[in-house]
């Protein structure tokens, strides 16, 4: 089969991608080709891989002779970050909405029907003074989105939704929850100090976390993530249970049981390296996310939630030694 991963250069996106090839196979076909598409180039342990392809343009300019690849599947996972569409709408709109609605048009001129998964995001929720936003959200609680980033992935989960329902293709929509340890350096999402407060403390650097401890959320690891991402892919149309974006697995945690878990693995030196500041942006935006969520169409796929955060912290540091 021929395969395409955009965004496949980045964190998930490699990790996928590295898992795919190292499989051999995705939903019982074989894979002869990976075509991973990004701004810059993916690790060399992709590039060495005969079987990889990389496109290293922007995504909207690639989908005009995409349609001549005629892919069997698609991982979409390029977007641009919730910080980032906060502080530039154009740069939103262009990446998220314009690039999926190309993307979309592509596949459905390549006239094969493939499937493909969205990477769709918990930040499609919100509240709302009409439908107030439950401690814990589910499959069925209604998405009010309260920031461009959110609404950018809930009108494109939308979009794969139609294009489904006429045909076009064979879109699922999974909601990725917050992904963390990752390494590296922070980027431009709003969540991305739920990695910083354990990554950098790990690498005995200060680390600044902008909300109050209190602040709770769903977040998964991830191998995890990869998981069900493949998951979501191999499902039956029927087992997927419906067109709708599906929440995978995830586990509740406040910023507090973050850090008691970072104590309890690293120490209290370590832990002692996290300093508060409060910052109004991200502290908003974050306000605006579900405390918690509940995955029972994922369960179902015999997906699950990490046991605890100190095994979170523990796949990182394993991870890193591995690398």
């Amino acid at each position: 089969m021929k395969l395409l991963i955009t965004g496949g250069a980045g964190f998930v996106g490699s990790r996928l991608a590295t898992r795919i090839l190292k499989d051999g196979e995705l939903n019982g076909q074989k894979i002869d080709k990976l075509v991973i598409s990004d701004q810059f180039a993916p690790p060399s342990s992709l590039l060495n891989d005969p079987r990889v392809e990389c496109r290293t343009s922007p995504l909207l300019a690639q989908c005009q002779s995409l349609h001549e690849d005629r892919f069997d599947g698609v991982f979409h996972l390029a977007s641009a970050v919730s910080g980032e569409c906060e502080e530039d709408f154009d740069l939103g709109l262009r990446s998220n909405l314009d690039t999926t609605r190309a993307l979309l048009d592509a596949l459905r001129k390549a006239g094969n029907a493939p499937r493909l998964v969205f990477s769709s995001s918990v930040a499609v929720f919100g509240p709302d003074p009409a439908h107030p936003m439950p401690d814990i959200v589910t499959d069925d609680t209604l998405p009010m989105p309260q920031t461009s980033y959110g609404t950018h992935k809930l009108m494109c989960e939308h979009l794969i939704a139609d294009y489904t329902r006429k045909g076009f293709i064979d879109g699922r929509s999974a909601r990725l929850m917050t992904v963390t340890v990752r390494p590296g350096r922070p980027n431009g999402a709003a969540s991305s100090f739920f990695s910083g407060i354990i990554r950098e403390p790990l690498n005995g650097e200060t680390a600044i976390c902008p909300v109050l401890d209190s602040v709770s959320h769903p977040v998964s690891t991830p191998s995890l993530t990869i998981q069900g991402l493949k998951a979501v892919y191999e499902a039956s149309r029927v087992s997927f249970l419906g067109r709708s974006g599906m929440n995978l697995p995830a586990l509740n945690v406040t910023v507090k049981e973050m850090l008691q878990a970072l104590e309890n693995v690293a120490g209290k030196s370590v832990r002692s390296l996290v300093k508060f500041e409060l910052n109004e942006r991200i502290a908003s935006i974050v306000s605006n996310w579900p405390k918690g969520t509940n995955s029972t169409r994922a369960v179902r796929l015999g997906l699950h939630s990490p046991k605890n955060f100190e095994s979170v912290i523990e796949e990182y540091i394993a991870d890193q030694k591995s690398n």
